[in-house]
């Protein structure tokens, strides 16, 4: 029979370590390396000083020995397979929440494995640009995956712009936010996530503004592919904020065993700003829809303007060419042949009837 050692790490048993006492994967991984952040909170304050994951959660659970409430936040970010691993064997996370949470590229989610849930979050940054023309993204995207037991959080980052170091730094600051447990800074984390979402729909609003007064102007040149490079992005930002609607509204009324009534009121009002978001971004969807075909017909009424245009011009280039022709056939019996005027006279005739096929498309408008 194999040894515990000898067993993968997906087989073996979530077993957290004795207090004071670190785990074999925690020595041997740098868990640092991928470590932003680690900290202990005991009845709405920060505790000094800096710990690893296992001391950290040691030093929980001395405090809650002691009868006090405390808790430990570890925060990760774009950790690996061994890094996030030894993580796990110290909380006792599930494999398949481990896994997720390394490789990434997860729709926005719920899930819950015994007393510990596991939520996923899209985050959005808007990039700035000059236009949408000069533009090749306006929206990047990234990942926070939380981790909310009993007495910890664990949180895992994977993009540049996904900070959350404001967010602890408020989050420190705020002893009665600190009170309500680990699953306060759950909400904290979906507060922070959710208000960008309001704030990059504000910006790509501007975009879809600017790009109606191109599309509707008379004079402008229409350029389709910035609206199917914007619809592109907003596509992109739908998936990212609808399907956390549901993830919040199971906050809101199941798991009431693990969430506290104060906290799910909270999760609430992040539910209302979720849900104003995901309608913005439908309401621009379907605007852009719209701007698709509004322009795809501009561009085939300038394809038929210049298609008149070219076909008036051939009209006109047609009489000089087909009198050419007749007179350039060597016939010897042929009307003023021998004249002296025969040839100015024919080139007036041409000068005459093209002017008059010029006058009569402009008047038409086809030039």
């Amino acid at each position: 029979m194999p040894s515990f050692r000898q067993l993968p790490p997906s087989l073996r048993p979530n077993v957290r370590p004795r207090p004071g006492q670190p785990d074999a994967a925690s020595i041997h991984v740098p868990v640092a390396r991928a470590m932003v952040d680690c900290a202990v909170y005991c009845e709405g304050t920060r505790l000094p000083g800096k710990y690893t994951h296992a001391a950290a959660l040691s030093k929980v659970h001395d405090l809650e020995a002691a009868g006090k409430d405390a808790f430990v936040w570890v925060g990760l970010h774009a950790p690996d397979d061994r890094q996030m691993q030894a993580v796990a064997d110290v909380f006792g996370l599930h494999p398949l929440a481990v896994e997720d949470a390394v490789h990434a590229h997860q729709r926005p989610k719920l899930e819950r494995y015994d007393n510990t849930l596991f939520l996923v979050l899209k985050t959005v940054n808007y990039v700035e640009h000059v236009s949408v023309a000069l533009a090749r993204e306006i929206v990047e995207t990234g990942e926070i995956m939380i981790f909310v037991g009993q007495d910890f959080v664990v949180t895992v980052r994977h993009g540049d712009h996904s900070g959350l170091a404001g967010v602890r730094k408020k989050f420190d600051a705020s002893p009665d936010s600190l009170k309500l447990g680990p699953y306060a800074v759950m909400h904290a984390i979906a507060d922070h996530v959710v208000d960008s979402y309001l704030d990059v729909t504000d910006l790509i609003e501007t975009d879809i503004d600017a790009m109606e007064e191109d599309i509707f102007s008379p004079t402008a040149k229409t350029n389709i592919e910035c609206i199917y490079l914007l619809k592109r992005e907003v596509v992109e930002l739908r998936r990212a904020v609808a399907p956390l609607t549901f993830a919040l509204q199971r906050i809101g009324t199941d798991h009431n065993d693990l969430i506290s009534i104060e906290v799910r009121r909270y999760m609430r009002d992040i539910l209302d700003h979720n849900i104003q978001a995901s309608d913005r971004i439908t309401s621009y969807d379907e605007v852009l829809s719209s701007l698709v075909q509004a322009a795809a017909g501009k561009v085939a009424m300038q394809q038929n303007t210049d298609m008149r245009k070219i076909s008036a011009y051939v009209a006109i280039a047609a009489v000089p060419t087909a009198i050419a022709g007749i007179y350039g056939m060597n016939f010897d019996y042929m009307p003023e042949l021998r004249q002296a005027w025969g040839y100015p006279a024919v080139l007036l005739v041409m000068v005459i009837i093209c002017s008059l096929l010029f006058r009569a498309f402009r008047r038409n408008h086809w030039l």
